[in-house]
């Protein structure tokens, strides 16, 4: 007999646990402007964590770029301004992205839009598949609670970047195409990179 249910639930507990995951999850990205490494946190942000990896492990990013550049000096029509590198698939069919995932909130993650943080893009809450951006600099407007968005619900961090913020500034200071009049239908935001940055791979770091 076990001497209490205290010690029957921690068993229970023991036996049907899934595998847990790895405290930190390191990965490498090349991209045509330099080499990236960053930190995954999936105990933290399981689910996000999960689908980034899904896309890293099956090659999707491989070929990829970074095409959107965010500064203070292209984003007029923003109150609240950041400042992130937006990458990924890019315009690729829908059918060769996963299914989008639910949205993992800064609140739940403990996680913040710090100098180097890594998060996922996003339109409504829960449309996140493939594509993701890196901050440039304290971006606490991204948060959940932050105004970038007006829904409120901020953005999902899942890692960050341990070295490399080098070549990520750099790719911030890309040239950019010309913002236009944003009643007119052949409006451009100027946000996005003439000369995309190829993301030559992105892999676990052995």
């Amino acid at each position: 007999m076990f001497k209490s249910m205290k010690t029957l639930f921690a068993l229970v507990l023991l036996v049907a646990a899934p595998q847990a995951w790895a405290e930190v999850v390191l990965i490498k990205m090349e991209t045509s402007y330099g080499p990236v490494s960053i930190e995954l946190y999936p105990e933290k942000a399981p689910i996000t964590v999960a689908n980034f990896l899904k896309y890293v492990d099956t090659g999707k990013y491989n070929n990829g770029s970074f095409y959107r550049v965010v500064r203070m000096d292209n984003q007029a029509q923003n109150n609240i301004k950041i400042e992130v590198i937006q990458g990924g698939m890019g315009d690729v069919p829908e059918h060769e992205r996963f299914a989008d995932i639910p949205h993992e909130t800064t609140e739940v993650t403990g996680l913040k839009h710090e100098d180097g943080t890594i998060s996922m893009a996003r339109l409504d809450p829960g449309t996140a598949s493939s594509e993701f951006f890196i901050c440039v600099g304290d971006q606490p407007h991204l948060d959940f609670g932050g105004e970038r968005n007006p829904d409120g619900y901020g953005f999902a961090a899942f890692g960050k970047v341990v070295s490399g913020m080098d070549v990520v500034r750099k790719i911030q200071n890309g040239k950019t195409d010309m913002p236009t009049d944003p009643t007119k239908l052949e409006y451009t935001s100027g946000q996005i990179l003439i000369d995309p940055v190829v993301i030559k791979s992105i892999k676990r770091s052995e």
